[in-house]
């Protein structure tokens, strides 16, 4: 199964590294504390951040900086990064403890985004720069086309509070959960716009959930919005 994703992948990853990156912290946990792709992930951040920081920059010369970030942005968040995960079916081979696997786990988004990110850490340390980069580019980079992607970049949450500006609706809550343990805390926004729920958005920060959320409730709201009108 694992070689499947390796040939998916187009990488070469020995055995022990490839089940370190696909290594979630439920799954360690109950094996007693087993090494986890958490450090692979934080690698593996860092090294897509900069072969599309790179790429960005070559490929868009005339772009000020604030256009190249939202880019960006758009393209490395959990969303797209979730998004080529499924599209390779990472899913399936990431090991996860018995509650993760019953909450399906393997589909979350911030659990296939980080996976991805571990397995560009490897890709880096295994084979090097030139490898994590022909990765990136094979299915990080292709997102700048795609719509979908390009769209959740967008600063949603301003949108959503003019729309609700502009039909005098108040007010705009985000209102928000969380669990999991503090050095991994995922987060649920949810968004009403005058008591009525219009979004939700799950991440592992506070301002990601809730920027997710206002992306995910704006369509419903502006459609709200011009029926009333």
């Amino acid at each position: 199964m694992t070689e499947d994703l390796t040939k998916h992948l187009g990488v070469h990853l020995g055995s022990e590294m490839l089940r370190l990156a696909l290594t979630h912290r439920s799954y360690a946990f109950e094996k007693g504390g087993l090494p986890t792709n958490e450090r692979l992930e934080f690698l593996g951040d860092a090294v897509l951040q900069i072969i599309v920081t790179d790429h960005l920059y070559r490929a868009f010369p005339d772009e000020d900086e604030s256009q190249l970030a939202k880019k960006r942005s758009s393209i490395v968040s959990t969303v797209a990064l979730a998004r080529v995960g499924r599209s390779i079916g990472v899913g399936q081979h990431i090991l996860l403890g018995e509650g993760e696997t019953r909450t399906g786990g393997a589909d979350k988004d911030s659990i296939l985004a980080d996976t991805m990110e571990a397995l560009i850490g490897a890709t880096y340390l295994e084979e090097g720069h030139q490898a994590a980069r022909g990765l990136v580019h094979r299915y990080v980079i292709p997102l700048l086309d795609d719509d979908y992607v390009m769209g959740i970049g967008r600063d949603w949450k301003t949108l959503v509070q003019m729309e609700a500006d502009s039909a005098s609706l108040a007010p705009v809550e985000y209102r928000l959960s969380s669990r999991g343990p503090d050095h991994a805390r995922e987060f649920t926004a949810e968004l009403y716009v005058a008591e009525k729920k219009y979004g939700v958005g799950q991440a592992g920060s506070k301002k990601e959930a809730e920027r997710l959320a206002a992306w995910d409730g704006y369509d419903a709201l502006q459609k709200d919005i011009a029926q009333s009108a």
